[in-house]
């Protein structure tokens, strides 16, 4: 049944070629997470050339050719205006993400004390102080300053006002509203992720207060972490100062009550999930994206190795232009020869160049490359199953 998710543990299945699905359900029945099946970014649509509900309805199709009866939810995913909510609310979607990025001010963290005076005119400054500076008191993650609190709300204060204009916007658009006093009829994400500096514990407070006082309901809230969350590879930084800095995150969730921990880029961050486990308990989202398209690119490269190096090539040529808009590192003169298939797809610097040029290869080889697939298809669904097998396994 496709539905809110609400405060389930819940898993996010991107599928950018419309046939990973079956394969994801395969992976997710009998786990503790409920799944979204249907989950594509506006910046993805775009790069794929499928609409919202396109997107909805190859995975509607799998789920019902699968009779899975359990509940399941779409994610309309990196929303950043209010132009982007109606074809997704017009397709039934139960999940909307927004992403208020451009509205973080990142040079708050160096930004001297005058500097940020003189930015925070206008954002409401007189009546916050006596909010957060006399209040709150020690917490398990500190407590505010007068410069940690200007911090937080140059840092913070539009992007916080933006999520919140399209929280009502959406809450005007959506036909599953319900009655005064009860949940929104569909779940509502705040991400700050994809932005250069991360969020501190102090400061997922002070985003967290700021929503719930607006009135903005929210099932979860993405900060950014430290270190570097890469698409389609293992987290890279120091997990020890990571399990610290989730102890603490986990512990600013636990005081509110009211949603959980999303984490973006999930896709391959096995050193992580034990970490995420042991913090942040069922108040967890995880969301995978580019991982599917690889494990379609693993099958080409074992079964139709001339397509693959073809897409491959392609890659390649389209890395430095196709990576801007993505947190990844990998470098094109380290990149591996294509002697050995289909391991090429476990190298670092070939999964990143694969998986940001996902659009480029789609745009010249897309028809070819979905026949092989379905030529294929048991290949791919068993690759898709053992994959987020481990994925879900250490999420356990």
């Amino acid at each position: 049944m496709l539905s809110p998710l609400s405060l389930s543990p819940s898993f996010g299945f991107g599928d950018r070629l419309g046939l990973a699905t079956p394969g994801h359900i395969a992976a997710v029945r009998d786990t503790r997470f409920a799944p979204i099946f249907a989950q594509q970014s506006v910046r993805e649509n775009a790069r794929t050339g499928r609409t919202p509900q396109q997107v909805m309805d190859d995975a509607t199709r799998a789920v019902d050719a699968a009779k899975w009866d359990a509940p399941w939810g779409a994610d309309a995913d990196h929303l950043k205006t209010v132009d982007d909510l109606p074809s997704f609310v017009e397709a039934g979607y139960t999940f909307f993400t927004v992403d208020p990025g451009e509205h973080v001010e990142n040079a708050a963290d160096t930004d001297s004390v005058d500097v940020l005076k003189k930015k925070v005119s206008g954002s409401e400054w007189d009546e916050l102080p006596a909010l957060y500076l006399h209040d709150h008191g020690e917490h398990a993650w500190g407590s505010f300053e007068d410069e940690s609190l200007l911090r937080a709300v140059v840092k913070y204060g539009k992007a916080i006002k933006h999520a919140s204009t399209m929280f009502k916007r959406l809450s005007e658009l959506s036909p599953r509203r319900l009655g005064e006093g009860q949940a929104e009829g569909f779940d509502f994400e705040v991400s700050v992720d994809e932005t250069d500096s991360p969020t501190t514990p102090l400061e997922h407070f002070f985003i967290a207060n700021e929503l719930t006082r607006l009135g903005v309901r929210f099932t979860s809230l993405a900060p950014r972490f430290i270190g570097r969350f890469e698409k389609g590879v293992d987290y890279i930084g120091d997990l020890d100062a990571l399990d610290a800095e989730f102890a603490k995150h986990a512990a600013v969730t636990a005081h509110f009550g009211t949603y959980k921990l999303s984490l973006h880029s999930g896709s391959d961050k096995f050193s992580v999930y034990p970490l995420i486990v042991k913090h942040w308990g069922e108040r967890i989202h995880v969301k995978t994206a580019g991982t599917s398209y690889l494990e379609a690119l693993r099958v080409l490269a074992k079964h139709e190795p001339d397509l693959f190096v073809k897409i491959y090539s392609l890659g390649c040529e389209r890395y430095e232009i196709d990576k801007k808009t993505y947190h990844v590192s990998a470098d094109l003169n380290l990149l591996p020869q294509t002697d050995h298939l289909p391991s090429l797809l476990d190298d670092f610097h070939a999964r990143e160049v694969l998986h940001v040029t996902f659009g480029s290869a789609l745009a010249q080889f897309g028809e070819e490359l979905k026949a092989s697939l379905r030529k294929h298809a048991d290949a791919y669904y068993e690759g898709l199953k053992t994959h987020f097998g481990r994925h879900l396994d250490g999420l356990k």
